[in-house]
């Protein structure tokens, strides 16, 4: 017998393209996912940090969820609330949640359709974090823009070199909305 034919005699049986599985890491099931965004909710409701709030937009879909962010002091979003949406995916928290702020903002970070640059909604993602660490970062990024990755180059011009014209245009941008 060659040492070809002794190989595959010994190899495992093949198995079907249909069957074989990609490499990835399983997702969680959706009720795996429900129970750690309930745990996410407790942890808001009963440990609340300062400035930050979220909850599912309904009873019956805990993968899409309201927040808002308090401006924080000495910056120029001071006094001013967001609001902000939370899309969960069905693999989360192996993934992040798409979030878009609601409210109109001018920022360096974020455009005019509310989408935001932050790493840790992106590529920094672990499964680490949750609701209340991306409010967090959010918040602060609010008074320490990343303005080497702008999307709002323009934002990020007038933050660095004329912040009286900053907080006109920040004023001049932000409504507040209505429940929806």
């Amino acid at each position: 017998m060659n040492v070809m034919a002794e190989e595959n005699a010994n190899a495992a049986p093949a198995v079907p393209a249909s069957k074989q599985g990609n490499n990835t890491r399983p997702g969680p099931d959706s009720q795996s996912v429900t129970k750690r965004l309930q745990t996410e909710l407790m942890q808001l409701m009963m440990s609340p940090a300062p400035g930050v709030s979220a909850f599912p937009t309904s009873d019956d879909n805990m993968l899409s969820w309201t927040a808002t962010i308090e401006g924080p002091e000495d910056t120029p979003y001071t006094g001013l609330t967001m609001k902000l949406g939370f899309e969960f995916p069905s693999n989360y928290p192996y993934a992040p949640p798409t979030v878009l702020f609601k409210t109109p903002i001018y920022h360096p970070n974020v455009d005019f359709s509310g989408r935001i640059c932050l790493d840790i909604l992106k590529d920094k993602w672990t499964a680490a974090y949750n609701t209340q660490t991306v409010l967090l970062s959010l918040q602060s990024l609010l008074g320490e823009p990343n303005n080497s990755s702008p999307l709002n180059g323009e934002a990020a011009e007038l933050w660095d070199n004329n912040p009286v014209e900053f907080q006109r245009k920040v004023t001049a941008r932000h409504k507040d909305i209505e429940d929806e």
